[in-house]
């Protein structure tokens, strides 16, 4: 029997997380990692096959950054945080490396879904980007990785001045999207789809904002990826639907608009 799900036609816009939810970020950061990886002894807990141990340190060291100098844009915040990673395992960083890391975001691939997913939801809604990536690489990514699927508005942190889950990166959203979309997210008008249960979900729920959970299989079990273990935020996020892709979320709208005709 089909899951049974809660009205979705009632929203005019889906706010989106990008990275992780609509470009295959895990994957993009592991393959820039590897280079460095690779040089570490066989018997380095850090030298993994995929780098899913690297992956979780670099994050943990963007973290660091990104609350300590929310206002530097990404690109740059990465390079530190790679910088960080191979100065705590001792590996010498060549320029050749570090320098086109920071701006490799934007070049990363959508998962196969996402593209024709994204088209056929923007027949239903308004689609805005809510991003911690800076303008240069998410303009790559709407531009060329996303195309022909079109967003009405992008909103990122280097505008922003913040990183998500800060409040105000949400806040910002809703002030915009009301200002320059007409949709009020106190009405109702508003959905945050997003992959991320630490940047996304939890901050979403803190400021009642009803939102969508792109699994990307993070309820399989495992270490959750970069979105976070579900187990562990469990009481923190109020999700109301749950959709492993896009692609399946998308499916999920058409049924509904469908059945109202």
């Amino acid at each position: 029997m089909s899951p049974s799900y809660p009205d979705l036609t009632g929203f005019k816009a889906l706010s989106f997380d990008v990275y992780g939810t609509l470009i295959d970020w895990e994957t993009g950061i592991q393959n820039a990692l590897r280079p460095i990886i690779s040089q570490l002894p066989p018997s380095h807990p850090l030298n993994t096959e995929p780098p899913k141990a690297a992956m979780h340190r670099l994050e943990e060291l963007s973290k660091g950054h990104q609350e300590r100098t929310p206002t530097l844009p990404y690109n740059e915040l990465l390079v530190m945080s790679l910088s960080d990673l191979a100065r705590e395992v001792d590996i010498p960083l060549p320029d050749s490396i570090s320098e086109p890391f920071g701006n490799a975001v934007g070049t990363w691939s959508p998962f196969p879904d996402t593209v024709e997913g994204l088209q056929r939801l923007g027949k239903h809604y308004k689609l805005i980007v809510l991003s911690n990536v800076d303008n240069a690489n998410i303009a790559a990514t709407v531009e060329k990785g996303l195309a022909p699927a079109r967003f009405d508005a992008v909103y990122t942190a280097q505008d922003i001045g913040s990183y998500k889950p800060a409040r105000r990166n949400f806040e910002y959203l809703f002030g915009h999207a009301r200002r320059d979309l007409d949709v009020d997210w106190e009405k109702g008008e508003l959905l945050h789809v997003a992959r991320s249960l630490y940047h996304d979900h939890v901050p979403a729920k803190e400021c009642g904002l009803r939102s969508v959970w792109i699994a990307r299989g993070g309820d399989k079990g495992g270490d959750g990826g970069l979105g976070g273990e579900m187990e562990r935020f469990r009481d923190s996020t109020g999700f109301e639907w749950k959709f492993d892709t896009i692609g399946e979320f998308a499916d999920e709208v058409d049924r509904q608009f469908s059945r109202k005709k």
